[in-house]
């Protein structure tokens, strides 16, 4: 499967791009791919970018596609899916990904068969940026976005997912689904698995 990493986000909180922010001498993005790669079925890495950022992912020497849409999350996975089948997504800005949790979401999503497999939380939050995605889920988000609705979460709600209920999940994978939102998480990850 391809691991494709979303990039294309503004990075209004953080003040700067984030992405290419340096944690211990290595950008943020990099961290998040490294940990995608370590995970047994992924096999290859890809960025989904705007094309104003494209060059400066480019640099970091894996393929990058851009993103033509610009309508969010839900534009970056069409993108995915369109350039490469079945994917795992994940945000950039998550540098706890870790591969062990990556593996057994591609696991499960091959044994149910569906368009989506994702994580939920109790109170009914999906995180779709950290999920694996069919092929055939395209032609249902292309209808979505078609309507002019960009509710990835709507999406993926109407395609009979697989659901990973996280509450039940080991905390160092529930730390996969920390992502860096302001310079002030920076400090978060101290408390967290080592980056």
């Amino acid at each position: 499967m391809i691991g494709v990493v979303l990039a294309g986000g503004k990075s209004s909180r953080f003040g700067g791009e984030k992405l290419l922010y340096k944690i211990n001498g290595k950008p943020l993005i990099l961290h998040t791919i490294e940990r995608l790669l370590n995970a047994k079925k992924i096999e290859e890495i890809a960025i989904v970018t705007s094309k104003e950022k494209m060059k400066s992912f480019e640099k970091l020497g894996f393929s990058v596609v851009v993103d033509k849409l610009k309508i969010g999350p839900i534009g970056g996975v069409y993108t995915a899916i369109s350039n490469f089948a079945d994917v795992f997504v994940v945000a950039g800005d998550m540098p706890l990904v870790n591969p062990k949790f990556v593996d057994w979401i591609v696991e499960k999503f091959h044994e149910s068969n569906a368009l989506v497999c994702v994580p939920k939380w109790k109170n009914g939050y999906l995180e779709p940026l950290h999920a694996a995605y069919s092929q055939d889920f395209l032609e249902m988000i292309k209808r979505q976005i078609e309507k002019g609705e960009y509710m990835l979460g709507k999406a993926i709600r109407a395609s009979s997912p697989c659901y990973i209920k996280i509450e039940s999940l080991p905390l160092e994978w529930q730390e996969s689904l920390f992502n860096i939102n302001a310079k002030s998480d920076l400090k978060k990850i101290k408390g967290l698995s080592r980056v």
